[in-house]
Parts: structure tokens; sequence; C-alpha cells
């Protein structure tokens, strides 16, 4: 199953205002990808209209958020239940500064519906860190049943390697590295899953670094979490 688990919507402060869940899901499923997780920065709000749009084309859809941490490091939280990503979203939001949206930078943060109506207008910046530490994120995304996984851990800014210099102890369900660092972070891991996956803000990059998941649906996180196991499991048997 070709997954990519690492998406903005127009939510996101970064993202263009034509990525509605309604795009990415049509955009996804006429490339190949057959499980996408809508990945918005500190909120899941447009989950909801993710859900819908994507069971209309086939696309078995997953819920979460990339959470920027205390140390300002991006961490992708993702659940296969709504209600996880609901709650998840809780306690990211409880600790968020409401740091107004600064227009002259970024975009509107738009919830929409499946049909691509606008429901509420988010007017704090989304993107600013935090309090929760990355152990923190790791802990409660457990504590919720759902898959914790550093983001781009190679690169050059809100990364951990760029913030701490290293990737911390931790219980990582995998590390998301880019495509041209992928065989390099499976030998420097060989006991961790390592995934790709496009980080797409714009329709163009949807799909761009999708992984080769061994599933086939229904996608639960359980199985999806044996699924990224057997990932570090085959690199060490290639070795």
């Amino acid at each position: 199953m070709l997954a990519d688990l690492h998406i903005h919507s127009c939510l996101s402060p970064c993202a263009s205002l034509e990525m509605s869940p309604r795009l990415i899901a049509a955009t996804a499923a006429a490339k190949g990808i057959r499980l996408a997780a809508l990945t918005d920065h500190n909120s899941a709000r447009n989950t909801p209209a993710f859900a819908e749009t994507c069971r209309t084309v086939g696309i078995q859809p997953l819920f979460g958020m990339e959470v920027t941490t205390v140390e300002e490091c991006h961490v992708l939280t993702i659940f296969d239940k709504l209600e996880q990503a609901a709650a998840m979203e809780q306690w990211v939001a409880a600790s968020q500064p409401r740091e107004p949206l600064n227009l002259k930078f970024f975009s509107d943060q738009p919830v929409v519906d499946a049909e691509e109506n606008i429901l509420e207008m988010i007017d704090y910046y989304l993107g600013a860190a935090t309090t929760h530490s990355i152990e923190s994120v790791q802990r409660q995304t457990h504590k919720f049943d759902g898959i914790f996984i550093p983001s781009h851990i190679n690169r050059a800014a809100f990364s951990v390697e760029s913030q701490l210099g290293f990737l911390p102890p931790g219980t990582y369900d995998a590390i998301e590295v880019q495509p041209q660092v992928l065989k390099q972070y499976q030998r420097r891991y060989p006991h961790l899953p390592v995934i790709t996956a496009s980080d797409a803000h714009h329709p163009d990059q949807i799909g761009a670094a999708p992984i080769e998941l061994p599933l086939s649906p229904p996608v639960t996180i359980d199985r999806l979490r044996t699924a990224l196991a057997t990932l570090a499991l085959q690199k060490n048997a290639d070795c």
C-alpha cells in the first residue's frame, strides 16, 4: 500500500489555500496513494472533512498533526480515529500561545468542510511552538494510541537535528527523513523504521515521496505500527 503520512491542508499557515481536504484526497488518489495522513501544524480541525473526502475516492485516511515542541522541533502525531486526533488537539491547544496571525508572512488558516465551505477562520498563528517537550508529545501520543514520528529529522530547520544536534532517546514508531538521505539514515538507525513523506504544502507536492507499506485495508494504528516495524526488519535482512 502506497502511503503519504505527512500532508498539510489550507489550515496550515505556510500551506497553499488551494490545499482543501477535497483537493488533497483527489490528488492523492490520482497519484496512487491509498493511505494518507492529514497533519496540519498544531491542529486537527480539518480532519473531519478529510475523512469524508478520502472515503469518496477510495483512500484510507489517518488523522493527526505536526506538533511544534518547546524545542521548536516538528513531530508527527497520527491516529486512526477522529476522536483521538481531537483529544490530542485539545491537549496541544491548551499549551499553544495565541500569537496573532501575521498575514504579511503567512496565509489565512481556514477550517473547511468536505465541500470547501469555510466554517471558521483561525486568527492566531498555528505554527508557534507549544510548551510541550518532544518526550511529552511522544508520551501523550502513545497514551491516545497514536503513532509518533519525528518529522524530517535531517532538515536545516524545525528538526531534531537542527535544534538539538542529535535524535534523543525515545520510543519512536518511525523517523521521517528527506528522500535524498533515506539510505544514509537507514544505516545510521538500523533498528528504527525510516520513512519518507511529501510534507506537502502545495498540490504538486502531494505524493512526492511516498512509502510502500506491507499493508492492505482496513488500516488500524496497530497494523500500521506493525508494518512500520516490518520495514526495519526487512532493512536489516537486506544488509
